[in-house]
């Protein structure tokens, strides 16, 4: 016992000796950071599944209640023909009828699956990013998945100096991550807005808060293309200057808010409508 204690004692000594208190609290605060970053993309999940789910549960009682329609109806024309109530022509109408039932009943199943896929890749998507951004400040950088769209909000005080254009070399680390996980997706189609607080701006090359938007976001667009190979094909370039906030402009944190670039990952229509046609 006296082995062990001793031991023990060494080993804390030893520690104490070569990891130092600051560089201690250092470490103790990333991994907080990493935890609390696991913990939302954990969230995130649960909330998509339950979405899921939601959906799967609203679909099986529809195909229930088509499955009971087309029942009764087979069952009610059999009675009616055999009570030779209905002609040849009537008959083949309902007939037509149900055959349209058991069509969109297809259409329904296809359509769940397709959702289902969009759904977890857009899960992927997601974790992907978060999983190379995780030593960015969540302040920063936002990460989000709305009625299916991805969003990644990314602060002008990330990109850009104040009144500038001209993205910063801190930023572009920030955005070859974010290109690094978009070339691993080389379907995906995405826009990359800008977006100002309503301060008044004009300069000798900035006519106003709209002009701002536009330029960042082509700066961006343009950076993406050049340093970090993606097509420009895949992406847009839009300005909302300052009528699109997510925040009020009375307060100085609301403006920092709605100042921010957004990149939107666009739903893949093509190829959503292509599963539903071969499933």
């Amino acid at each position: 016992m006296k082995k062990i204690i001793c031991f023990t004692a060494a080993v804390s000594l030893l520690l104490s000796a070569c990891v130092s208190r600051k560089k201690y609290r250092i470490l103790e605060s990333e991994r907080n950071s990493l935890n609390l970053s696991s913990k939302n993309c954990n969230d995130e999940l649960k909330n998509e599944k339950a979405l899921t789910a939601d959906l799967t549960n609203k679909n099986k009682a529809l195909y229930a209640q088509v499955e009971d329609l087309k029942a009764r109806s087979n069952q009610m024309l059999t009675t009616l023909q055999d009570m030779s109530v209905l002609s040849a022509k009537q008959a083949e109408s309902i007939k037509q009828s149900l055959d349209n039932i058991s069509e969109k009943d297809v259409y329904i199943r296809n359509l769940q699956t397709a959702l289902k896929h969009k759904d977890s890749l857009n899960m992927a998507l997601v974790m992907n990013l978060k999983k190379n951004l995780d030593d960015i400040n969540d302040k920063d950088v936002n990460i989000k998945v709305d009625k299916g769209v991805v969003f990644i909000d990314i602060s002008d005080k990330m990109l850009f100096n104040s009144g500038k254009y001209t993205v910063t070399s801190d930023a572009k680390k920030v955005l070859g991550k974010v290109a690094k996980v978009l070339n691993t997706y080389p379907d995906i189609e995405f826009t990359v807005e800008g977006h100002t607080d309503t301060i008044p701006i004009r300069t000798e090359v900035v006519a106003d808060n709209w002009d701002l938007s536009v330029k960042r976001a082509t700066a961006v667009v343009r950076l993406l293309q050049k340093e970090y190979n993606i097509s420009p094909a895949r992406m847009t370039a839009s300005g909302h200057g300052q009528y699109a906030p997510i925040a009020p402009n009375n307060s100085e944190e609301g403006r920092s808010i709605n100042r921010r670039t957004r990149i939107i990952i666009l739903p893949q229509l093509d190829q959503f409508f292509k599963l539903m046609v071969q499933n």
